[in-house]
């Protein structure tokens, strides 16, 4: 499978990586437990978009975008093309991810001042996992053709299915997930700091905080099998792809705070990601038939995108908002 991903690219990709998470480690470990203020979560959103726009910036340049030699501008184009694709798609569906994370860290009650650690495990879990996803992915795609045919029934399905479930608000407490944690694990009813396991009467327990850790990792799982093959949509050259994800998730966490009190005012956007997904379904079923542009994929995204947050702003939410998810949002008060 062919890539742009040269030997430095990856190396330059991988230390920036490494450079960033240490940076946000030292960065929260400093600060130590607090409750995230909407100005801070701004500040570093921004933060993180910008870096990713500089590093498409750079890849284009990399790539020739300034040279005269009109192939490598014209390679240099269509990668950051699909770059800034691939990240506006996973951007938009991470917003779902900041939901489903709401939702949990609402049914367990975890306070404000632990959910920055949570995220931020959370977030390593699913580089992790999302790189392994990708390699594998883009070795199945190389060595059988027909996966992407697979990979586009697959989203079209789920698109279908998140417009149906969007404005439902399914039940926690009956998620196989949760039932099956509670079966291995005897949980403490209340929080001790930032500990995964406690002491109560003698008795070794799982706090509420690793059970939603456990939680938070099988919803990047779920997440993942959604968003991959979306990407692949676009692009299967392996270094965009991974590329594009990861900079997508390591603004993540300060999107959450930036998005928390915010979530019912775009009610509505369940239901463009459910068109946008439909879409890429039926762009990777028909890639054999006609290519559907990037840049046309790239319009149609953010149009939709824009058009439901629009919408959410002018038209009120008749119920609760929900979603697609794999999780239910159902509120209450106990404690796992």
């Amino acid at each position: 499978m062919q890539s742009i991903g040269s030997p430095l690219m990856w190396s330059l990709f991988a230390a920036f990586v490494v450079v960033a998470l240490l940076v946000d480690f030292f960065a929260m470990s400093k600060q130590g437990a607090h409750q995230v203020s909407t100005r801070e979560a701004a500040t570093w959103s921004l933060v993180w978009v910008s870096v990713s726009f500089v590093f498409m910036g750079w890849m284009w340049w990399h790539l020739g975008g300034t040279g005269t030699d009109e192939a490598a501008r014209t390679l240099a184009n269509a990668k950051s093309l699909e770059f800034l694709t691939g990240y506006l798609i996973e951007k938009a569906l991470a917003v779902d991810n900041i939901f489903v994370f709401l939702m949990l860290f609402t049914y367990f009650a975890v306070p404000a001042e632990f959910q920055k650690r949570v995220l931020m495990l959370g977030i390593l879990g699913a580089l992790g996992l999302r790189a392994v996803m990708i390699l594998v992915g883009a070795w199945l795609i190389a060595q059988f053709h027909w996966i992407l045919y697979l990979f586009g029934a697959f989203l079209l399905f789920t698109g279908i299915k998140m417009w149906w479930a969007a404005g439902q608000e399914p039940d926690l407490d009956n998620n196989p997930a949760l039932k099956w944690i509670r079966s291995r694990f005897k949980i403490a009813p209340t929080y001790d700091g930032e500990r995964f396991f406690t002491v109560l009467n003698g008795v070794k327990m799982a706090s509420p905080l690793l059970v939603v850790i456990l939680l938070i990792g099988i919803v990047d799982i779920v997440f993942a099998v959604d968003s991959i093959p979306a990407i692949f949509a676009i692009t299967t050259d392996p270094f965009i792809v991974l590329t594009s994800n990861v900079f997508a998730i390591l603004g993540l966490r300060a999107m959450y705070f930036l998005l928390a009190n915010m979530h019912e005012r775009f009610h509505l956007l369940s239901y463009g990601l459910a068109i946008v997904l439909v879409f890429i379904g039926a762009k990777m079923l028909l890639i054999d038939v006609y290519k559907i542009p990037v840049a046309y994929s790239l319009g149609f995204t953010a149009i939709t995108l824009a058009v439901t947050m629009i919408l959410s702003l002018k038209i009120p939410p008749k119920s609760a908002p929900g979603g697609a998810y794999p999780f239910g949002s159902k509120k209450h008060d106990e404690r796992a």
